[in-house]
């Protein structure tokens, strides 16, 4: 792997966290999939395509069946082995490992950078989007999806129904899985990493958790997050959190899953 500035990341994805995202990449798949078009819409078959933070690459296979070429790189060794793995066969798919914010790319390699809730965790989102455009050919484009706040949201309420017994999985000035939260704060980071035309629009779509609340409470509860939140409790406080977990997604389960409706920001830009 390339240098590395955002040391805790890579110690989180290739640790746990990556390991249990590589394991359950199906389950994962399920939660985010539904966002898939509004990312595989903008691939054109010409394209050359960079997926940022591509995880086990579901999203990098997809658009390499439109694309001329798709290239994933993520901080993660288990879940890389796990993309390439079900990427084999496919010849216009590659691989990297590395940290996007410093990743030797070759400038204006790419017509289209796109990501599926992986630019949420840069050390400094402003180099890292900066390498990104430079990665870009004149003219390219960006599109990724990131979380809205959570108030307000079904995963919101879930977390919620947790808040009195853990902390929320996310900081309070927003940093996490929220840093991104903010429309008037991403424009200004991809406005200063030297993007133009950037715009915010609101998307949904269906994430299925699991097949009935045992086994989605389960899944959440060994989500990464509240997995280091519930270690760093009492038995009784965390036995506590995981029930309320389990009461807050009796109101989304449905005979077949538990469904909740998800909220993202899918986020727009273009290199000059």
């Amino acid at each position: 792997m390339t240098g590395i500035v955002n040391t805790a990341q890579a110690e989180a994805w290739n640790g746990y966290e990556g390991e249990h995202w590589a394991a359950h990449a199906d389950r994962y798949d399920d939660v985010n999939s539904g966002f898939n078009g509004h990312l595989l819409d903008r691939v054109g078959a010409e394209d050359r395509v960079l997926d940022i933070g591509c995880g086990t690459g579901q999203l990098t296979r997809l658009a390499a069946a439109r694309a001329r070429s798709a290239l994933g790189v993520d901080l993660s060794g288990p879940m890389l082995a796990t993309a390439r793995a079900r990427a084999s066969g496919v010849p216009n798919v590659t691989f990297e490992q590395g940290d996007v914010q410093v990743h030797p790319f070759a400038e204006g390699a790419f017509d289209l950078a796109v990501s599926r809730f992986g630019v949420m965790f840069f050390a400094d989102p402003v180099a890292a989007f900066a390498n990104v455009r430079r990665a870009l050919s004149p003219g390219g484009r960006l599109a990724f999806l990131c979380l809205t706040a959570l108030t307000g949201t079904d995963l919101g309420r879930v977390f919620g129904a947790m808040a009195a017994y853990l902390p929320q999985p996310t900081g309070p000035d927003g940093s996490g899985p929220t840093s991104f939260a903010d429309p008037g704060h991403t424009r200004a980071v991809l406005t200063e990493a030297g993007f133009e035309d950037v715009a915010c629009t609101r998307v949904e779509a269906d994430q299925v958790w699991g097949r009935d609340i045992p086994d989605a409470a389960g899944f959440i509860a060994d989500w990464g997050p509240v997995r280091h939140h519930l270690r760093q409790v009492d038995s009784a406080r965390a036995a506590k959190a995981t029930e309320a977990l389990a009461g807050a997604l009796e109101r989304f389960a449905v005979p077949d899953a538990v469904r909740l409706r998800g909220t993202a920001w899918l986020v727009t830009g273009r290199r000059p």
